[in-house]
């Protein structure tokens, strides 16, 4: 941690002015991510900007179209919010199975969604890893790569997203609110992270002087009927190797009018599965259909050596995600 330097801001735009006149410069709001890494002495920034003292960035909004999230809402607020709940209950459901409850009463959903992957070899400063340094090379490739990615995968990274709470938001349609020098703008949350292609140090779709504000969600009977499932190696505290947000709308006959399927654990980013809800469409909602759908999920999935497990597991769950589902509808 020496030489870290640390600023504090009274809004956004004193924020983003900051960061982005700092190479490197980093946001702290929650900071269980940020903090772990300055221990294990991975990437840390040269400065972080304290964003705790924003206001306007704690409240969750609810109207009878939308509900918007501040960037500074703990992920337990969110747990505890009954309109969240009954609206958006994979997004809540995401939330339970993650970290532990006193994490969540420090983390929130500005940073969850941009915290670094739990890869090994990004968290070992003795091995390669492009993501942590660039051209070092892919150590997971030809490693220990378990828990790695078998979809969005590229010859210099098969690094996991870690995060449950942005598959959710990813199948959901969320909507995310960023602030930066040159003004606001919005972008679909599908649209926030990036592939690692030969580039995957630049994790996401954000300038260097923007900050997420915040999110809005749209309130539809699909996202009404919403569910999340979390594969993992034990019942608490862990990352999911394998993870599923779906939902789904039927019309009068039982057939399945819309459906969104997204999945974490297994990809390199919150990972939405079009083929898979295309398929879903029109078809009755029996775990034949479910089966036959989820299939597709790893039409181009590439698995490495440990992994390939993965590619039994990711149409298991979602076929499972589907049908606990149904039985709620």
């Amino acid at each position: 941690m020496s030489g870290l330097a640390y600023a504090r801001a009274a809004s956004l735009e004193s924020a983003t002015e900051v960061i982005g006149s700092h190479r490197a410069a980093e946001v702290i709001a929650g900071g269980t991510d940020l903090l772990q890494r300055l221990e294990e002495h991975v990437l840390p920034p040269p400065l972080v900007v304290d964003i705790n003292g924003v206001e306007g960035l704690r409240a969750i909004e609810v109207d009878d179209h939308e509900i918007r999230l501040g960037a500074l809402v703990r992920l337990n607020q969110v747990i505890e919010s009954a309109p969240v709940r009954d609206a958006f209950p994979a997004i809540v459901e995401a939330l339970i199975v993650t970290a532990s409850p006193q994490v969540r009463n420090l983390a929130t959903v500005g940073g969850n969604p941009l915290q670094k992957t739990r890869c090994l070899y990004f968290r070992d400063q003795s091995t390669p890893c492009n993501k942590r340094e660039p051209g070092s090379g892919c150590g997971a490739l030809e490693g220990r790569n378990r828990i790695n990615a078998i979809l969005g995968g590229s010859e210099h990274c098969i690094a996991t997203h870690p995060s449950d709470f942005a598959v959710a938001m990813a199948a959901l349609d969320a909507t995310v609110l960023v602030v930066g020098a040159r003004g606001e703008r919005r972008l679909p949350f599908t649209e926030l992270h990036r592939l690692p292609g030969d580039t995957p140090h630049l994790e996401h779709n954000l300038a260097p002087d923007e900050v997420i504000e915040g999110y809005r969600l749209t309130r539809t009977p699909l996202a009404r009927h919403s569910h999340y499932l979390k594969v993992r190696d034990r019942g608490e505290f862990e990352w999911a190797i394998c993870s599923a947000a779906v939902a789904l709308e039927l019309d009068h006959g039982g057939r399945i009018a819309d459906a969104r399927v997204a999945v974490g654990g297994v990809a390199t980013k919150p990972w939405r599965l079009g083929q898979v809800e295309t398929a879903l469409q029109g078809r009755q909602a029996t775990a034949e259909a479910f089966a036959e759908a989820a299939a597709l999920s790893v039409q181009n999935a590439v698995a490495h050596g440990d992994n390939a497990y993965k590619l039994a597991l990711l149409p298991r769950t979602i076929a499972r995600a589907l049908t606990e589902l149904r039985e709620r509808l």
